[in-house]
């Protein structure tokens, strides 16, 4: 009822993760589409080519290219949307029961209200955020499996109020006040109080069932809509994922803005050629009058604008197309690769971005988890100490007494240590048949329980307020008054009870640093235990207790309430009223677990350290642990010199911590001088070194600090917490502009793994939440090896080889165009035919160098890995730079150098063999365009090195398409479907047969020549002549090439006509006599 008040604005349950709809497509995905500096810069082009006095090139030769781009973005997003829309639909559509008028009725999820109250069955999903009101499982309990959420596949549990449950059967007559938090993407909190009867009960995660979970080993379960449709949390984490880009994207948005400004600065130069050449030229030449009265200036301003049109072709919009296919299959080869296919878990190797492939060829720094990344993950109890000995697999004899005292009950130390290991935890079991099966939040807690399971003491069951265990042979149930759980600020977890005998203890277990702060000063064998594992590689908890009176409790567990319902920094309040309780501890005993590292890791993270690729391990574990796993897997090796960052708190005779301590106090002092000092080396002898620091290192993130540690082979990190973790790499980030990456297999890796340039996340054993995260996923770490050495290698350099030969053939390309302007009176006219110009790009030149991009090896996977600094080049970015770009640019002016002058100098003065020139302006073009064609794909010959037969029929398909479609559109038969098109005719063979004539004279390039069709020019010249209405003689933006003011049959009037000479004076015509003048209609521009 409450819900239902007017001021309440209620919010429907149906959900919509799709972007478009049938009306809404077309213009937000153009609109999306031209937010891309490209796109808008050829849509501004388009729009250019159609005003017709500075259209120097069809519309159709930027339509078509833009159209394809435009066109295939559009159809993958189309089918993106489609795929979300579908599954919108089906989900929206799912059905579940809900209470109406005091029976449960089936109803769709769309149609679900915040306040309803609805029943869910086993292997249901949750529709909604719902509290947990009651369950067919005793006290309230419910399991969920949280795949869809967090990608972990264990099952966990909720509980619903004791109070919710007792009036399960009175859900008509049930009214409460539910007080809570405003939707968040807080998917591990949840804060709020249920007011019924005038008492308020506290609410937190462990109540709440998320939308996205599913219902297990639950038959049926009730719950109250609290959060639906896009206010849930697994909703409210849809965001945008921060977007990633490489160097070379980076690199090469600075080319092209470079290009653009040399685009602006030839068309600026050209523009004001042409001023001045109409000025002092074209405006005294009457046959070159076009019949509009602009100035020269005007003239010269809409001459920039052709310019800007003809040249466009130096920035190309197939570039960025043929950028994503390559970063496409690239991928695609990363997950086809079979020797990165993980067997035993049947895990192949996953690329879940398609743009970062060629940053894999750049990194500088590896920032590892340690737990499950470098090690196995699976942990097994292998050691103990109790009141200062220790126990375990190396020691058999004590393994054995530790067994007899167990059953003798002799030493109650002995027995309390393996009663705590039963009962402080929050592990949940299950009964198949007659087999315990344990579901524990982490690995650790799961080894533990299991560790006290067979040493006697069986974990049995757990309800809200009681846990019942075996000791030995005889069962007992202690009830739970509290539990005080486990977070990575606390790094502990306690749990408070009450013995049958009415005895109230705590247990308490945690790392060794925050343990030993709250034990009590009378407490025993304190330095015995932290000294016990300190040289092994093993994960250690200390154990201890401490036994609380019923005035002691009674005054704790009220402020403990107050706590529990606080509505403002809940979890702050309740940490502090733990710390209250969690003092003066007594120690019985700590445990040492093994996680064995995986396979092959020493061997890559040598292997990566032969490539230069420094490598940093940021764990939680203590420094002793972390320090030794770096010795196993050969992070640390016995010639390094081992420097501690926490000497520097300390006087330390360390001279580099000694340097690094002078230096931050200077800098503190002199603040201005922080980027006028020289920065000088810390470590000046020869040899290798490494730095082991702790958490409190990272909280200064002084720059020093960077610097120090990055001067080290090796890095360990230790004592830190998720979001030190992230720190750490921002800083190296942010610091040394170095390409990182971070790799890791838990959720508490998905912060570092989001930070680094790269994320590679481990499907381990602590669920999926880093593999949904990362921008990689495999199985293994000795996979990073090939990742980096092998495809991230062959990517950048591939990548690198297509980008300078694009750019290059780009260049030879649209650089004749400026050449041709210093003869043609810089008036914007085209050196090609159009289609050639429309098509170029398309289909003439890209099929050889995207093959490249996607197939070319310089040497094949097995020396890759065999000679790891080969990977240099990539950090170093020595092969794609601003050095390569001005090569490229330099090899395409001389390319464009040579395509343009040998075909002019061949034509120059020529005659063929039936006594008529050939030389023509269309002629020419054909042949400079057949030279060009011809040298960009040898060209891209001698720059593939590794040759497959799909590189050969795509080089010499490429050129044959090419002579095949000259063919066409120089046919007769589509000459009579496109008359005005295609006005060239049955000239093809001809070229080809007086190629061979101008091969004898020519031998430095490919030449075509073009005969023209006399007869049929002869009666269209005379029904021109026919026509009485005038036209200018000079159009721009003609398509037709087949001037012949360009060259002529014997020397003319060039020299006397550009002196000025003879046109000193525009002669004065009388009106009669201007009349009696007529010009022959032009259909091509000059």
């Amino acid at each position: 009822e409450y819900c239902n008040q007017p001021q309440f604005k209620k919010k429907g349950n149906a959900i919509k993760t799709y972007k478009y709809n049938f009306f809404t497509f077309v213009p937000r995905n153009l609109c999306e589409q031209f937010k891309r500096a490209a796109n808008l810069y050829f849509l501004c082009l388009l729009i250019l080519q159609i005003i017709p006095q500075i259209s120097t090139l069809p519309w159709y030769t930027t339509l078509v290219p833009l159209v394809l781009v435009l066109g295939i973005t559009a159809i993958k997003d189309l089918v993106d949307d489609l795929a979300r829309h579908r599954m919108d639909k089906e989900i929206n559509n799912r059905r579940c029961d809900v209470l109406l008028n005091g029976r449960f009725v089936e109803t769709r999820w769309m149609n679900l209200q915040v306040g309803d109250v609805v029943r869910l069955k086993k292997n249901d999903f949750i529709p909604a955020d719902i509290l947990l009101l009651s369950s067919s499982n005793p006290n309230s309990l419910c399991y969920v499996e949280t795949a869809e959420l967090d990608g972990e596949t264990n099952l966990k549990f909720k509980m619903g109020l004791k109070i919710t449950d007792d009036v399960i059967s009175c859900f008509v007559s049930f009214s409460a006040l539910i007080l809570c938090e405003e939707p968040n993407n807080r998917l591990d909190k949840f804060v709020g109080t249920m007011i019924w009867d005038s008492e308020r009960y506290p609410l937190d995660l462990d109540n709440m069932l998320l939308r996205g979970c599913k219902i297990r080993n639950t038959d049926v379960c009730h719950g109250l809509v609290i959060f639906a449709g896009n206010d849930t949390k697994i909703m409210r984490n849809g965001g945008k994922t921060r977007f990633k880009r490489t160097r070379i994207d980076k690199l090469m948005n600075y080319m092209v803005y470079t290009i653009f400004v040399l685009l602006v600065l030839l068309c600026a130069g050209l523009a004001i050629g042409h001023t001045y050449w109409y000025e002092s030229i074209g405006s005294k030449a009457w046959y070159l009058y076009d019949g509009l009265n602009y100035s020269s200036s005007y003239r010269g301003f809409l001459s920039f604008w052709g310019y800007i049109i003809i040249l466009n072709t130096m920035v190309p919009i197939s570039l960025y197309v043929s950028v994503e296919v390559i970063r496409l299959g690239q991928s695609k080869f990363i997950n086809w690769d079979l020797q990165m296919y993980y067997a035993d878990k049947d895990t192949p190797a996953k690329a879940r971005t398609t743009t970062l492939n060629e940053q894999l060829g750049q990194i500088e720094y590896i920032f590892s988890d340690k737990t499950g990344t470098l090690t196995q993950n699976i942990m097994a109890f292998k050691k103990c100490t109790i009141t200062g000995r220790t126990y375990g697999e190396t020691n058999h004899q004590l393994y054995h007494f530790l067994v007899s005292c167990i059953r003798s009950k002799k030493d109650p130390q002995i027995l309390e240590f393996f009663k705590l290991l039963s009962l402080c935890h929050t592990v949940m079991v299950e009964q198949k048949g007659d087999e315990l099966v344990y579901q524990a939040a982490s690995p650790d807690e799961g080894a533990l329980v299991t560790a006290a399971c067979n040493f006697g003491f069986v974990f049995l069951s757990r309800t809200q307020d009681t846990i019942t265990i075996m000791e030995m042979d005889h069962e007992e149930t202690y009830e739970m008054l509290a539990l005080l759980d486990f977070n990575s600020d606390r790094k502990r977890m306690s749990i408070i009870l009450r013995f049958p005998d009415g005895k109230i203890r705590l247990y308490c277990k945690g790392a060794d640093t925050v343990i030993y702060q709250r034990l009590d000063a009378n407490s025993k064998d304190k330095e015995t235990t932290q000294e016990t594992f300190a040289n092994e590689t093993l994960r250690t908890l200390c154990l201890c207790y401490k036994d609380i009176s019923q005035a002691e409790y009674d005054a704790w567990a009220r402020k403990h309430q107050v706590a529990s319902v606080s509505m403002g920094n809940r979890e702050e309040v309740l940490d502090t009223v733990y710390e209250e309780i969690e003092k003066n501890l007594l120690l019985i005993g700590a445990t040492a677990i093994e996680d064995k590292l995986q396979d092959g890791v020493p061997e890559t993270i040598a292997k990566l350290a032969k490539a230069d690729i420094k490598i940093w391990v940021l764990t939680g574990d203590k420094k002793e642990t972390a320090e030794n796993i770096g010795y196993s897997c050969q992070l640390l090796t016995d010639d390094m010199k081992i420097h501690y960052g926490e000497d520097v708190k300390y006087v330390s005779a360390d001279r580099h911590l000694v340097q690094l301590r002078n230096r931050q106090t200077q800098r503190r002092n002199d603040p201005q001088g922080r980027n006028k000092k020289l920065k000088e080396l810390f470590f000046t002898e020869p040899g290798k070194n490494a730095l082991v620091i702790t958490g409190g290192w990272l909280e200064k993130r002084q720059e020093d600090f960077v610097d120090m540690a990055c001067e080290c082979s090796a890095v360990i990190c230790c004592r830190v917490t998720p979001k030190q973790k992230a720190n750490v790499v921002s800083l190296v980030k942010r610091c040394k502009k170095a390409v990182t990456l971070s790799i890791g297999d838990g959720a508490n890796d998905v912060n570092m793994i989001k930070t680094a340039d790269i994320g590679v996340g481990i499907s381990g054993q602590e669920g999926m939440q880093a593999v949904m995260s990362s921008d990689y996923a495999f199985a293994q770490f000795r996979y990073l090896e090939r990742l980096l050495l092998v495809h991230g290698r062959w990517s950048y350099i591939r990548m690198c080889k297509f980008l300078r030969y694009f750019f290059y053939k780009n260049f030879a390309f649209t650089l004749v165009h400026f050449w041709f302007s210093f003869f043609n009176g810089f008036s914007s006219q085209t050196a090609y035919e159009d289609w050639f110009i429309a098509l170029y790009n398309v289909c003439y030149s890209s099929l050889p160098v995207l093959l490249v991009g996607l197939l070319d090896q310089d040497v094949n996977d097995k020396i890759s890995l065999r000679c790891p600094k080969l990977y240099l080049p990539g950090q170093q970015g020595s092969l794609f730079n601003y050095r390569n770009f001005f090569i490229s640019l330099f090899h395409g002016i001389f390319t464009s150098l040579m395509t343009f002058f040998i075909p002019y100098g061949a034509f120059l003065q020529t005659m063929g063999q039936d006594g008529e020139a050939p030389s023509d302006y269309q002629s020419f073009a054909v042949v400079a365009a057949s030279s060009l064609i011809i040298t960009v794909n040898l060209q891209i010959s001698l720059n593939t090195s590794y040759w497959t037969f799909v590189n050969f029929f795509a080089v010499l398909g490429s050129i044959a398409i090419y002579f095949g479609i000259m063919f066409d559109i120089h046919s007769a038969g589509i000459h009579v479907i496109f008359p005005t098109t295609f006005t060239f005719t049955g000239i093809f063979w001809v070229k080809y047969n007086t190629a061979q004539h101008m091969q004898r004279h020519y031998s430095l390039t490919f030449f075509l020549q073009v005969h023209r069709n006399r007869k049929k020019y002869e009666l269209e010249d005379e029904e021109d002549e026919r026509k009485k209405k005038k036209q200018p003689a000079f159009q721009r933006g003609g398509r037709s090439r087949r001037s012949a003011y360009a060259f002529s049959h014997s020397r003319g009037y060039a020299d006397l006509i550009a002196s000025g000479r003879s046109i000193r004076q525009r002669p004065r015509v009388r009106p009669e006599l201007r009349e009696s003048i007529r010009e022959v209609p032009q259909d091509e521009n000059i």
